[in-house]
């Protein structure tokens, strides 16, 4: 029986969730700065110290190599260690290295920083939508962890616009730019070092005394002089046999635990792969095929300004029809919206289909993410998330490779053929391997998984 649970799920939706949506979704937006500002940054590296076409694929890749590591270091840590000490130390090395790679002057050096800081960003990405969603009540935690997700989209856009304006404004725009999207964490920290441990954790480390009164001060903040209802204590999950770091991978691969955990990695492989595989390529192809319009900074604005209302109309959705079925349902529309573009014959039909895959591609994520930071136990819950989201960098180094060799031998059919059979792959897992998560508490799902 747990008390604690019982006193988060009678909380209102309060100032203190405002914040807490407010100082997670900035980590996310500078998250997503830093990977897209690359894409722009790269080409005028190419000409400054005189790349090689390798060099410049390697310096492409060191953002995902440092996203796979620090996702799955954050996430054994935060079961360890505490989800507060694990986002903090995440967020200072992504705003040291971002600093750091502003000021080198060679390939090598930068390709080390950008590791670096692909490893705060893959850390504070992996541990903040689990550890949020510990502090919210089932009836809108979809939604809040959705519109989590959803401050993404800021900071893809906020990064186009830095690319496209500020990067060949002067010979030192990129280092500009990098120390743009950096400076502005430092007071991020400052403003989130008033942030408690989850009490879910503490109490699942057994230091109920201090999960108690981190939520006898969220409850005063968050009840604005009004007398709060009584809690419900409900029956919960056994403890999850954990607390080292074997002992936590093994939890996720025990019993009928086991099958949700896989559900998430092939969740995560499969959108992850899609994603790259549509948006590292399409352009290119397009070009290829004459269509020009992908080269534009309309069609680029009009790609990532449409993943806004993606990620928060699928925010959305996650607590009108379900975590589930959101994400299947934008994993086969954003599997048709490919296929529109791959068919398209005219600059029109490539700006509409690019934005609805943009739209449904991208809303897919506020539903993976939601999901993902519900359907594991609390004692495991982060090194369940850090590991799937580790397993879905690798579809994003393997996808741009595998197309790159389908093109030339089977064309688009060959490309669009494998990525949306990827798709529906992903969309078929998650409905028959899940679990419903929706009006549950993260304590229910977990006594309904190992029942």
């Amino acid at each position: 029986m747990s008390m604690i649970s019982a006193r988060i799920e009678r909380l209102p939706f309060a100032r203190f969730h405002g914040h807490l949506l407010l100082m997670g979704g900035l980590g996310y937006m500078f998250d997503a700065m830093d990977a897209a500002v690359l894409a722009f940054i790269l080409p005028v590296l190419r000409t400054t110290w005189n790349l090689s076409s390798v060099q410049i694929g390697v310096l492409g890749s060191s953002t995902y190599i440092g996203f796979l590591f620090g996702a799955l270091l954050a996430g054994t840590l935060g079961d360890l260690i505490g989800r507060r000490a694990v986002m903090m130390s995440a967020l200072a090395l992504y705003c040291v290295a971002s600093i750091v790679s502003a000021a080198v002057n060679d390939w090598s050096s930068f390709f080390a920083a950008r590791v670096v800081a692909g490893m705060g960003t893959g850390a504070e990405s992996a541990i903040i939508a689990p550890y949020l969603a510990e502090f919210v009540a089932r009836r809108y935690r979809g939604s809040f962890t959705g519109a989590l997700a959803g401050f993404f989209s800021f900071g893809f856009v906020a990064a186009a616009l830095l690319g496209y304006f500020i990067v060949p404004a002067s010979e030192n725009g990129w280092r500009i730019v990098l120390v743009i999207t950096a400076v502005p964490v430092v007071m991020l920290l400052w403003w989130r070092r008033a942030l408690p441990e989850s009490p879910r954790w503490l109490e699942s480390r057994g230091r109920e005394k201090e999960a108690a009164a981190v939520l006898d001060r969220i409850e005063a903040f968050a009840s604005q002089g009004h007398v709060l209802p009584q809690p419900v204590v409900e029956i919960t999950a056994p403890a999850v046999t954990g607390g080292t770091l074997l002992a936590n991978f093994a939890a996720l691969l025990a019993g009928r635990q086991a099958r949700i955990t896989i559900m998430t990695w092939i969740m995560w492989l499969t959108i992850t792969f899609s994603y790259y595989s549509f948006f590292v390529w399409i352009p290119g192809l397009l070009v290829q095929n004459g269509m020009s319009i992908t080269k534009s900074f309309a069609y680029s604005i009009a790609i990532y300004c449409a993943q806004i209302p993606g990620y928060f109309s699928a925010a959305y959705f996650n607590e009108r029809i379900g975590r589930q079925a959101t994400i299947a349902s934008y994993m086969v529309l954003g599997g048709a919206s490919a296929l529109g573009l791959a068919f398209a014959q005219s600059d029109q039909h490539i700006m509409v289909a690019g934005i609805l895959l943009s739209f449904f591609m991208n809303g897919t994520y506020a539903g993976v993410y939601a999901y993902t930071a519900e359907v594991f136990p609390t004692a495991v819950r982060t090194t369940g998330a850090g590991l799937a989201s580790a397993i879905g960098r690798i579809g994003a180094i393997v996808s741009p490779i595998l197309v790159g060799y389908l093109y030339p031998n089977f064309g688009f059919a060959g490309v669009f053929g494998l990525t949306t059979s990827v798709l529906l792959l992903g969309a078929l897992t998650v409905v028959l391997m899940g679990v419903p998560t929706r009006g549950r508490s993260l304590e229910e799902i977990a006594a309904g998984e190992v029942a």
